[in-house]
């Protein structure tokens, strides 16, 4: 394994151990879709579930770093310049309805700079992480963004709203997951990705796989409510924008 800092490996064990959860969880589902009460419930449990799990391994050895979660808000401890960003299921339509694309994605921000991101699949047993000036990483294998440079050849994926709002000739798809749309452009299997009004924890950890990965992102403010994200490779990445100028 090329050499991680203690932080980040706190962050796997964490995901690691809440991905037992999830999978667990996962398997159950089956039963679930046919039944009166429906699967709805039982995945809103799920997700704060593993929320809690990560919450708490994590502030097992930095008892003192704040945290940005999707379910819980802001946790404001004695540091109050690091954050750990967490969404504890990205992809929790896919997740409810038994489609197997999701993830766990999990940032650390330290003074309004995200320094280490992590975005681990459980069902296909793929971890993404990368940590600042370390390089971007899929299961301890170097990852790159693509290479093309014609919009023509490139793969992009978006929510409803980019599909429905976008130049017909951009070759687009929508696979739920935000965190692992990202981290597919970090390693080239999509070229770029834009989303607009989404929140922080679904995008922190995927900026800096994909710029240490060798790809652009613009700007993301944490205390903006909700982000337009633009992220591609460095070849096409101003070509996106403009397709992008009324979006």
């Amino acid at each position: 394994m090329n050499s991680i800092s203690a932080n980040l490996n706190l962050m796997i064990k964490a995901c690691e151990k809440a991905s037992k959860v999830i999978i667990r969880d996962f398997g159950e589902l089956e039963n679930l879709q046919v039944s009166r009460k429906g699967p709805k419930d039982f995945v809103t449990k799920t997700d704060k579930r593993v929320e809690k799990i990560l919450i708490e391994e994590l502030d097992k050895t930095k008892k003192d770093y704040s945290f940005i979660t999707e379910e819980t808000g802001k946790i404001i401890n004695k540091r109050k310049n690091i954050f750990w960003i967490i969404d504890p299921i990205d992809g929790t339509s896919n997740f409810l309805h038994g489609v197997p694309h999701f993830a766990i994605s999990i940032a650390l921000q330290k003074d309004d700079e995200i320094i280490i991101g992590l975005i681990v699949d459980p069902v296909k047993n793929e971890i993404f992480y990368a940590e600042k000036n370390n390089g971007s990483f899929i299961n301890n294998n170097r990852i790159r963004v693509s290479n093309k440079s014609s919009l023509e050849e490139c793969l992009f994926a978006s929510n409803n709203d980019g599909i429905k709002n976008i130049h017909p000739n951009l070759n687009l798809r929508n696979t739920g997951c935000a965190a692992l749309d990202l981290a597919y452009v970090g390693c080239g299997r999509f070229d770029g990705y834009f989303h607009n009004k989404i929140n922080l924890w679904d995008v922190a950890a995927g900026k800096i796989i994909i710029e240490e990965a060798g790809g652009k992102v613009n700007n993301i403010n944490e205390f903006k409510k909700k982000i337009d994200i633009r992220a591609a490779n460095p070849n096409i990445y101003e070509k996106m924008l403009d397709k992008l100028e009324k979006f």
